[in-house]
């Protein structure tokens, strides 16, 4: 099988990236440059072919969030240091992401929102749902991880959500939480945990700004969709 060195010199990834810049090496040549070398009997431009595109999945440069250690392992070519390497990549990637988000962070508009926690909640294969803490600026005062799984009325409880935000002495809370089918259209249950959990808060005097949910590079607010008025 051919390995880098015996490609032509234009052919090489470091040699490319040397001569024409990095933004003209493909997905597969980035991530080749990465892992630096292959292995007996597979080049590592053949083992980024198998990261980005596997066998009977979709393939693309978003496939390197989907790994995981034990799976990466299985690939062979890919021992225990070029599978960190793989997850620090996409960890990486998903905090450059988030920070240049931040950079235009707004907790008042919805978009500026989604885009802060896209990252960290589009690649997810559960649900899950967090809560923001705002004070009375719409400043973050804190963040958690309020449930896993299915998001439902039976699981998300308002009187331990509420606990949480008069003990940080929030005035304005916000919810996310994603879709992993990538579609983030608001399910009825959805709607009825928002309702819930809006005429809870007024009743307490904390106000929940948005609801928003996180589909693959897409967003609902339920604000924007007048579930919240």
């Amino acid at each position: 099988m051919e390995k880098i060195k015996e490609l032509c010199s234009e052919e090489r990834p470091y040699e490319k990236c040397e001569r024409f810049g990095a933004k003209h090496l493909t997905d597969i040549e980035l991530l080749a440059v990465l892992l630096r070398s292959g292995s007996r009997g597979e080049s590592a431009l053949q083992l980024a072919r198998h990261i980005l595109y596997p066998s009977l999945l979709p393939g693309g440069i978003l496939n390197i969030h989907n790994w995981s250690y034990e799976q990466l392992r299985k690939i062979r070519g890919i021992g225990k240091v070029k599978a960190i390497q793989i997850l620090c990549l996409s960890e990486l990637a998903k905090r450059l992401a988030k920070a240049t988000a931040g950079c235009e962070l707004d907790f008042r508009t919805p978009s500026s929102v989604a885009q802060y926690y896209m990252e960290d909640m589009r690649h997810q294969k559960r649900e899950s749902m967090k809560l923001l803490l705002l004070n009375t600026k719409s400043r973050l005062l804190g963040e958690s991880d309020i449930s896993k799984g299915t998001v439902n009325a039976s699981i998300v409880s308002p009187r331990e959500l509420f606990v949480e935000a008069l003990q940080k002495n929030a005035v304005y809370i916000i919810l996310l939480h994603n879709h992993p089918s990538g579609d983030p259209s608001p399910s009825r249950e959805d709607i009825l945990v928002t309702q819930r959990i809006h005429d809870a808060g007024e009743m307490i005097g904390i106000e929940l700004l948005d609801h928003i949910i996180i589909g693959d590079n897409r967003y609902v607010s339920l604000r924007e969709e007048g579930v919240i008025q």
